[in-house]
Formats: C-alpha cells, sequence, structure tokens
C-alpha cells in the first residue's frame, strides 16, 4: 500500500518553531492536506511528542515520535521511535550528551510543550539547538538501541546537514537512508555525493510553521501504516 508522508515536522517546542505550531495543529492541519503518516521531530527533544500522537489517534492520523538531533559536528540528523517510551528514553540519553545551556526565549523563542488540546503545560528551559557530545558516526547505532532509526536531515542544504559539516555521508555511520529537501535535486547532488546512489531517499518539509507545511508528493509503500512499518523499511529491513 502507498503513503503519503513527511517525516520531518517542528512544533512549537522547537525555539525556532511558531507557536502556531501547536501538536493539534501540525496534526490536523496533516490530515487536512491528506497526510497518511508524519513525524514529530523537535530539535533534541520529545517532549511534545506524546501530545502529537494523541492528538493523531484522536484524527485517524499515524503520528511517529522523533527528534531532529543535533550532532556534535552541528549536522542535523532525523531519529524515529517506534512509541513514545522509546522516544522519552532516547531523549534521556541526548540529554546526558548535552550541555545544560539555559534558553533566551528573548532570542532564540519560546520552547512551549503542549498538551493534545493546545493547553500549554510548561516551557522547555534548556536551549535545545546546541550540538550535543553525540557523533554522526554514533546516531544510527544509538537510535537502533531504542528500537528507532535515524537519517541525516536536509544533505542538501548548505548549513547543519551531514554533507555540509563532513563533505560526505561517512560509510562508517550505517546511514541506510537519508533526507532532501522537497525542492531538492537528487540527481544533481549524486554527481558531487555519489554515496548517496546506495541509499533511499525520502522528501520532507522540515516545516516549523503551519503555512510551510507542504502538500503530499511523495509516498513510500508499506504493508501497514505504523511507525514500526516505516522504521522497519528505513532499516533496510523490508526494502
Amino acid at each position: 500500500m502507498k503513503f503519503f508522508y513527511d517525516f520531518h515536522l517542528h512544533s512549537c517546542l522547537s525555539p525556532c518553531g511558531d507557536d502556531d505550531m501547536t501538536p493539534y495543529n501540525l496534526v490536523n492541519m496533516a490530515k487536512l492536506l491528506g497526510y497518511d503518516i508524519i513525524a514529530l521531530t523537535d530539535h533534541n527533544s520529545c517532549r511534545n511528542a506524546a501530545s502529537a500522537v494523541r492528538a493523531g489517534e484522536q484524527t485517524g492520523l499515524v503520528v511517529i515520535p522523533g527528534m531532529e538531533l543535533c550532532t556534535q559536528e552541528e549536522a542535523h540528523v532525523v531519529c524515529l521511535f517506534p512509541d513514545v517510551p522509546s522516544a522519552e528514553a532516547f531523549e534521556e540519553f541526548v540529554q546526558e550528551k548535552s550541555l545544560k545551556i539555559p534558553n533566551r526565549p528573548e532570542i532564540f523563542g519560546r520552547q512551549l510543550v503542549m498538551d493534545a488540546q493546545d493547553r500549554i503545560l510548561g516551557e522547555e528551559e534548556r536551549l535545545l539547538i546546541n550540538a550535543t557530545q553525540i557523533g554522526v558516526d554514533h546516531v544510527l547505532r544509538e537510535a537502533r538501541r531504542f528500537g528507532g532509526t535515524a537519517f541525516p536531515a536536509h544533505v542538501d542544504k548548505p548549513a547543519y546537514s551531514v554533507i555540509a559539516s563532513l563533505g560526505a555521508i561517512p560509510p562508517e555511520a550505517g546511514f541506510r537512508t537519508a533526507e532532501i529537501s522537497f525542492s531538492g535535486d537528487p540527481e544533481k547532488l549524486l554527481q558531487t555525493n555519489p554515496e548517496l546512489s546506495g541509499l533511499f531517499i525520502l522528501r520532507n518539509s522540515d516545516a516549523h510553521y503551519l503555512e510551510h507545511m507542504r502538500d503530499p508528493g511523495p509516498v513510500l509503500e508499506l504493508p501497514e501504516a505504523s511507525a514500526e512499518a516505516v522504521i522497519q523499511l528505513l532499516n533496510g529491513q523490508n526494502s
């Protein structure tokens, strides 16, 4: 079966995410746009994942709990997990590998923790956009340790991507999947980065605002619409 997807979305928890990008709003916008499966991937945190999953259950949309991890090389890697407890356990590990720098909302923006009905539960006090002490070569291994998967984000962008930071996707990282932006040109990228030829390529929006969420385009062939089926595919286990 074919399913419309977007596995890179930010909520109001991300300091660069709009306050209107609540779990309820982004889930229902995705449903209105016609998506079948989405993932919430805030910067270095999964604290809004449970609310997004609950909003998805109420709406009939599959929501995968995830995170956009900033590695020690300042490269972004998207991590996806089969359920909320796994995602939250991974966040505990990430916190152990992160500097405790307080957020300055007047500079970086608020980091809102919400419930599934748009009620503010609190604000994350640590700044979420800093590099962690986790290297690119270790992200996939650690994500799999918690039952998940990981892939380098927006590899066609000139900043905060694995290619921008390292010049190439290192084979020792073990990635089976990579992400390019909706407007990216994979053929052009292959000319300079042939290592991409062996990877499964996703197109995601990286939306931080409701108006930046895209109409569905790319589809995945899956046996069912579930986090587990997506993770198995991206890990190369049922491709």
